[in-house]
């Protein structure tokens, strides 16, 4: 991945910003799955922003949505360990602070 990973391997960092990984313990056929079913609507979304089709952008949304969710990096969280979810925070407010300072540092 082109993003830094924090260490525990559940976020990666965009612009300051947290994101939450997939599931890592998806099967990787159903991952594959997932996530060309997550491109495709993607797709359809931005077709149909560009035509100005709401009806259509809700729909592909949706799509959007749901293969997030099934992959783990929406809804609830793919951990046990009780840890909350950071998804889409700022690292510096959250207990990946210096970690994600420590990356600033070098370059």
């Amino acid at each position: 991945m082109k993003y830094p990973v924090t260490p525990d391997k559940r976020y990666f960092l965009v612009r300051g910003r947290l994101w939450r990984m997939s599931d890592p313990a998806l099967d990787p056929a159903r991952r594959e799955e997932l996530v060309r079913a997550l491109m495709a609507a993607r797709s359809v979304k931005g077709r149909a922003m560009r035509a100005g089709d709401a009806q259509a952008r809700e729909e592909a949304r949706q799509r959007v949505d749901a293969a997030k969710h099934a992959l783990g990096e929406r809804g609830p969280v793919w951990w046990d360990d009780g840890a909350p979810d950071y998804n889409r925070k700022l690292a510096r407010n959250t207990p990946y602070a210096d970690w994600a300072a420590a990356l600033d540092e070098t370059g």
